[in-house]
């Protein structure tokens, strides 16, 4: 049973990557740590801020998990402006009533959050994306997953030599989809993306269908719904 949980959880690189997991919470700390044990990550925690600076300047990790309710956040965030360039990915814990300081100072690709109370199926995900870095093609100014092109210079998009003819919410939905091709991603974090701040699930909901409606006239799908979790740009055999 253990063994089939841990070959479940183990991430596609299979490198043993190295995660810094700094919470003050007991009960979020374990279940982080063994969680990401038996995904195949090696882990090591701090209980505040100070504690997980001091690690940081000691060894090297892969990537950081921070819980961004540690008193000391701001001399964290204010430090990371002037971080090496080799700085590890990072990945906060966060709330709700947080989100509007925290998302705007988010960096692509580098920078991501999950909301508290966490879900182990997104904090995986989000660390495998993280440690993957960007998958989409990139290419003068566009992003390309398969025949699905978007061009940022003109914010126009095309599936093949069809044009998709998307308002600037469908356009900002489907760039976010695309940037985090085939992983999951919560209404939140759409939410806060599109619009920049929380909207209620039914406009989310009604937003990704008029973008499906544009985007999936074709036999193959590229939007598609993890219930429960959120939505996802892909091919399902990928």
């Amino acid at each position: 049973m253990y063994k089939s949980l841990s070959e479940k959880l183990a991430p596609p690189c299979g490198d043993r990557q190295h995660v810094l997991v700094v919470a003050d919470d007991p009960g979020v700390t374990e279940l982080l740590g063994t969680t990401l044990e038996l995904a195949g990550y090696r882990v090591a925690t701090a209980d505040t801020g100070t504690e997980g600076m001091v690690r940081l300047a000691q060894h090297r990790f892969d990537l950081v998990i921070w819980d961004t309710t540690l008193p000391d956040l701001e001399r964290f965030v204010r430090g990371r402006r002037v971080a090496p360039a080799d700085r590890p990915p990072l990945l906060f814990l966060t709330t709700c009533d947080s989100l509007h300081r925290l998302a705007p100072e988010l960096s692509p690709g580098t920078e991501d959050y999950v909301v508290k109370p966490v879900r182990i199926a997104e904090v995986l995900a989000r660390t495998q994306a993280l440690l993957r870095g960007p998958s989409p093609e990139r290419r003068e100014g566009t992003a390309r997953y398969g025949e699905l092109v978007l061009d940022d210079a003109t914010c126009r998009a095309r599936r093949g030599l069809r044009p998709l003819g998307l308002t600037p919410a469908e356009y900002r939905l489907l760039r976010h989809l695309l940037a985090n091709a085939e992983h999951v991603l919560s209404k939140e974090q759409i939410s806060r993306h599109v619009w920049g701040e929380f909207r209620a699930n039914q406009a989310i909901e009604k937003l990704v269908s008029r973008l499906r409606c544009k985007v999936d006239q074709e036999e193959s799908a590229l939007i598609h719904t993890r219930r429960g979790f959120g939505y996802w740009l892909g091919c399902p055999s990928h």
